[in-house]
């Protein structure tokens, strides 16, 4: 359990240590912090979306230990210690990594609202699973609603980068 502290009006807040995309992060937060608050408002990762904050939309999506979870359903205190990865921690020595560019080249990225959930959904597809059929894509991001682009680009660019492709194929 986290060190407890309690303010001068009685409140008390723990002390927890976030390893965000690969950096510890040390924060004080009230006990009922939700941790997509806490990374927006208090790391300023802003790539974290707030979307219902029901669970229902995946917007909040972030990888905790390697797994999607929806951040808005998780108190800060809980993320103690373990390792998250934001949408920010994703491109690597400044490049963006496969599934991102991918998702760009395959037209999946419309609005934006959703691109950081799926994303990363679709980054732990396919770190357990690298070459992944379409019903197994389908079902990865299915935590993640989109509005704008039906699915069909953003499963054509995870399978795609599953391959190896970034760019579309020549028709």
């Amino acid at each position: 359990m986290p060190q407890a502290i309690t303010d001068k009006d009685g409140v008390k807040r723990y002390l927890i240590t976030l390893n965000v995309n690969g950096d510890a992060k040390t924060v004080l937060v009230k006990g009922n912090a939700i941790l997509t608050n806490v990374l927006r408002d208090e790391l300023d990762l802003t790539g974290t979306k707030k979307g219902c904050e029901l669970g229902d939309c995946g917007s909040c999506t972030i990888l905790l230990d390697g797994k999607p979870v929806d951040s808005c359903l998780m108190l800060a205190v809980e993320a103690d210690g373990r390792e998250i990865t934001t949408i920010e921690g994703v491109a690597a020595n400044g490049r963006l990594d496969a599934i991102q560019e991918s998702m760009i080249n395959h037209a999946a990225v419309q609005c934006g609202y959703c691109t950081p959930g799926m994303v990363l959904s679709a980054k732990a597809l396919l770190t357990r699973n690298p070459h992944p059929t379409e019903p197994e894509v389908r079902e990865a991001i299915a935590g993640n609603l989109c509005r704008c682009t039906g699915y069909v680009h953003i499963v054509e660019a995870v399978l795609a980068a599953s391959q190896g492709r970034t760019a579309p194929a020549d028709h």
